[in-house]
């Protein structure tokens, strides 16, 4: 094996270094990095063993094509979730993450997108793989991981430990390469998900702990000895399938950490995150924005406990407000908790840290090395000050493209001036100052009257209200307006309907013309298993 930026051999170098550390603790369950290794080299093996790999190398290939098979990965958060990804990235095939609240269309059309050939899932979701699988004609194994014993093996289908112990524990020999690709599917909470193709030393140095705090790559090489010396234990709350819990449970691996699960997985129990934590000893934990925080810090409220270990709350995916910051920071005033912005398409893009010396800040970022703002045709670099809204853009290490889709990729990943930027559609204006200010996803953005309105704006802006528990903006058609501004909002327990209050609460924060025209009040709004707004839930709910 050569020293490349490859997944699977920088896995393969800190389990030499580290056999005996904690790499994941699930349950009863404790996997060091040695027998993470072995497993992960048998589920390699057993995937080669069935003609699975690579068959067309990078250099022969347009940047949206992949020249290797494809594995699915149907979990819930566990050792299996992380084991088959490095256990594909050892066969030099492809993982690839599935939303499990995915309904069997929605499913179907995922997995023919991606070319599944090989699907791993939970026996708790065979149902579901059952209903879809004659849909899906390029599927060629199902591996079955055992999360209830109530459940049978689908038809033809293996068991997971059954294919790990029958197969060999000795690490493939295969040219492993930084071109060897990592793919991640977006949400796809406002259109279908598409496929976001990475080299693997890209997103290593973009989002899985490859650079240093000073913004440079890391030498392969480097990793085995910063594990040697380094052991955080993290705990991911978020899905593995979700961008922010994989690469967050990565960074832990790439730097000798330990990948903490809590013992809930199918659902958000704060209670439970709470007390894996104090368990575990985790000195770091990961959410998503107000709707893992806020179930958090009202369990800290119900039932107080200390949390010494605990330094930094990583929040990611969506916005944390700073009500709730300062919530959990009279809870737990030693801690820092560090907004981290970014997207499927560029990575880590910026950071904002709030603790109790510095306050809590709704994140204000500035810009990073390989960041810039572009005009609105992205043909020009926007300097400090500019008046127009922009578009945030990354480059240096960025997506070859989306998988099998030329046109979305030549949309998304433009040059200026000879420098190739990935643009995935958040809005700014960069500041004189520097910093950035942030409006919104430019897919969910309402044209009212002929202003431009950003949902997230707007949301933000009813969190304020010390009523609302969780809020989603989207529009709805209006004779008078084009669109108009429809607020669903979750109220917390005992508070009344007040329209009244919301509007006078968003009087502070933002213009009246983006003031939402008409409320609509839940008992629970729906967020994807990753705490991302369903704005396609929500636009059934005003349509409705």
């Amino acid at each position: 094996m050569s020293a490349v930026s490859n997944l699977g051999t920088i896995n393969e170098a800190i389990a030499a270094t580290i056999p005996d550390r904690d790499a994941i603790v699930f349950k009863d369950r404790r996997l060091s990095y040695g027998q993470l290794a072995e497993r992960t080299r048998r589920l390699a093996n057993f995937l080669l063993n069935q003609g699975f790999g690579c068959h067309k190398e990078r250099d022969a290939l347009s940047p949206w094509e992949s020249g290797q098979d494809h594995v699915g990965l149907y979990l819930y958060n566990g050792n299996e979730y992380l084991e088959g990804m490095l256990g594909a990235f050892k066969s030099r095939t492809v993982p690839f993450n599935v939303n499990y609240r995915y309904v069997d269309e929605e499913l179907a059309y995922l997995l023919n997108n991606a070319r599944c050939q090989i699907l791993i899932y939970h026996s708790s979701l065979a149902h579901r793989v059952e209903s879809v699988r004659d849909q899906i004609p390029s599927l060629k194994i199902l591996l079955q991981v055992n999360d209830d014993d109530s459940v049978a093996l689908l038809p033809g289908a293996i068991g997971y430990e059954a294919a790990l112990e029958k197969t060999s524990n000795v690490m493939p020999d295969l040219q492993f390469t930084d071109d060897d690709l990592y793919i991640l599917y977006t949400g796809g909470t406002t259109g279908m998900p598409k496929g976001v193709l990475w080299r693997q030393a890209d997103i290593l140095a973009a989002a899985l702990g490859g650079k240093t705090s000073n913004n440079e790559i890391i030498p392969a090489e480097q990793f085995a000895e910063r594990a040697d010396r380094v052991n955080h234990r993290y705990l991911t709350a978020p899905p593995f399938m979700h961008g922010a819990g994989s690469w967050v449970a990565f960074q832990a691996l790439h730097s000798g950490g330990t990948v903490l699960v809590q013992d809930n997985v199918y659902r958000l129990d704060a209670d439970d995150i709470i007390d894996t934590c104090i368990r575990e000893r985790a000195d770091v934990m990961m959410i998503v924005g107000d709707a893992f925080g806020r179930p958090i810090a009202d369990a800290l409220e119900k039932n107080p406990r200390k949390m010494p270990a605990l330094r930094n709350i990583i929040t990611g995916g969506a916005v944390t407000t700073a009500s709730l910051k300062s919530q959990l920071l009279s809870l737990l005033p030693h801690i820092n908790i560090v907004d981290a912005a970014g997207s499927s398409e560029t990575g880590s893009q910026g950071q904002h840290v709030s603790n109790s010396d510095s306050g809590a800040a709704t994140g204000r970022f500035s810009l990073r090395p390989g960041n810039v703002v572009l005009n609105e045709t992205m043909d020009q670099v926007l300097e400090a000050g500019h008046k127009e809204l922009g578009w945030w853009a990354q480059s240096g290490q960025i997506p070859l493209g989306y998988l099998d889709d030329e046109k979305k990729t030549a949309a998304t990943f433009v040059s200026v001036d000879g420098t190739r930027y990935s643009v995935p559609g958040d809005r700014v204006r960069l500041l004189t100052d520097g910093s950035l200010e942030l409006h919104g996803r430019d897919s969910i953005t309402i044209n009212s009257g002929g202003e431009k309105i950003f949902a997230e704006e707007v949301e933000q802006a009813l969190k304020h209200h010390g009523d609302v528990y969780d809020a989603v903006v989207t529009s709805r058609a209006s004779e008078r307006w084009g669109q108009e501004v429809v607020a669903i909002v979750q109220l917390r327990k005992g508070a009344t309907k007040d329209e009244a209050s919301l509007l006078g609460e968003c009087e502070h924060h933002i213009a009246r013309y983006k003031f939402p025209k008409s409320f609509v009040f839940c008992n629970e709004i729906l967020r994807s298993p990753n705490g991302k707004a369903d704005y396609r839930w929500a636009k059934a709910q005003v349509e409705d």
